[in-house]
């Protein structure tokens, strides 16, 4: 799997929102919601064409995401609790639930652990 940095992921982010999306339009996105510019722009999508992230296709740059979304949450996830848990989901999971949660959100919660989403 591909490591994605932080700017990188906020590219894909757009890419997955709005793919297929031409480079032009990207840098228009990203000036409205990250507020970068153009260059900026272009040089995070081009590493990411590099490190075959996404796909740029002529004619008009058309950029496709090469990466699912659900495949990159999952992969970060799994740094993540590396990184801070030593790889223990139960570490990773208790300092989830120690935060404030809704009623709502702990019922979410226990029927994915039950399997019943």
């Amino acid at each position: 799997m591909v490591r994605l940095f932080d700017s990188e992921l906020k590219i894909m982010e757009l890419i997955w929102a709005f793919q297929p999306i031409s480079a032009k339009q990207l840098s228009l996105e990203a000036a409205k919601s990250l507020g970068w510019n153009k260059n900026t722009t272009y040089t995070v999508l081009k590493k990411l064409v590099e490190k075959g992230a996404v796909l740029r296709t002529d004619p008009g740059f058309l950029c496709t995401a090469l990466l699912g979304k659900k495949e990159v949450q999952k992969e970060e996830t799994h740094t993540l609790i590396q990184k801070l848990y030593g790889g223990s989901k139960k570490a990773f999971f208790s300092a989830f639930v120690e935060e404030s949660l809704s009623p709502e959100e702990k019922k979410e919660l226990m029927d994915l652990l039950e399997g019943k989403r």
